[in-house]
C-alpha cells in the first residue's frame, strides 16, 4: 500500500521532532557536562590563587616580624651605646675633676715640695742610672731642685752608688699640667713620667673596674671578678 504524500509528511515531521529532541538532550547533556567542568576548573583556580594569596601574606608577615625584631636590635643597640657613652661621659667628667683637684696641690708649696720629693727619688730608683735629666715645669725648677739636694743623699745611702743630677733648664713641662716631673737616662732614650697627670691615669686603670662598680653597680653579665 503506497503512502500517501499526508502520510510521508507526517513521519518527515516525526523524525525531526525526534532528531531535535535527541539533539535537545544533547545539547543538555554538553552545556551540563561543560557547566560540571567550569565549576570544577573555577573550584581548582580558586583553591590555586587562595593558596598563593595566603603564601604571599604568610611571606609578607614573615618579613614584617623579621624587620620589627631588626628594628627593635638596632633600638636596643642605639640605647646601649647611648648608655654607653653617658658613662663614659659620666667618667670623663670625673677624671676631669680629680685633675682639677690635682692642680690645686701645686698650690700648696709644703705638700707639693714633698709630693716632689717623692716623685723624684721614685724616678732614681725606677731608671738606677748614673747620670739622670730631670723635665719639669718651668715654675718648679727652684722646688724641684730643693727636691734633688733631699733627696739625692737617700738614694746613695740606699743604693751604695753615686748619682749626677741636671735639670733641663731649655725644654720644660707644659705649664699647664697640674704639676710633676719626668727623669730620663744620661741619652734620653729611657723616660719615667711622674707628673700628676699621668699617676692619675696608671691609678685611673688600675681602680677602673671599681669605679664602675661604685659608680653603675656590678655587671650582671661579668662572671670573673678578677
Amino acid at each position: 500500500m503506497a503512502l500517501t504524500d499526508a502520510d510521508v509528511q507526517k513521519q518527515i515531521k516525526h523524525m525531526m521532532a525526534f532528531i531535535e529532541q535527541e539533539a535537545s538532550e544533547k545539547v543538555e547533556e554538553i552545556h551540563s557536562k561543560a557547566e560540571e567542568e567550569f565549576n570544577i576548573e573555577k573550584g581548582r583556580l580558586v583553591q590555586t590563587q587562595r593558596v598563593k594569596i595566603m603564601e604571599y601574606y604568610e611571606k609578607k608577615e614573615k618579613q614584617i616580624e623579621q624587620h620589627k625584631k631588626i628594628q627593635m636590635s638596632n633600638l636596643m643597640n642605639q640605647a646601649r651605646l647611648k648608655v654607653l657613652k653617658a658613662r663614659d661621659d659620666m667618667i670623663a667628667d670625673l677624671l676631669h675633676e680629680a685633675r682639677q683637684r690635682l692642680a690645686e696641690i701645686a698650690k700648696d708649696p709644703a705638700n707639693y715640695s714633698i709630693l716632689l720629693e717623692g716623685m723624684v727619688l721614685q724616678g732614681f730608683f725606677q731608671l738606677l742610672e748614673p747620670k739622670v735629666t730631670i723635665r719639669c715645669r718651668q715654675q718648679d725648677v727652684e722646688m724641684v731642685q730643693a727636691a734633688v739636694n733631699k733627696v739625692v743623699p737617700i738614694y746613695k745611702e740606699a743604693v751604695k752608688s753615686n748619682i749626677i743630677v741636671k735639670i733641663d733648664q731649655e725644654r720644660f713641662l707644659p705649664s699647664e699640667i697640674c704639676g710633676g716631673v719626668e727623669v730620663y737616662n744620661d741619652n734620653g732614650k729611657i723616660k719615667v713620667s711622674n707628673t700628676l697627670e699621668n699617676r692619675l691615669d696608671l691609678i685611673a686603670q688600675q681602680m677602673m673596674p671599681e669605679i664602675r662598680v661604685n659608680l653603675f653597680g656590678a655587671n650582671p653579665n661579668r662572671k670573673f671578678t678578677d
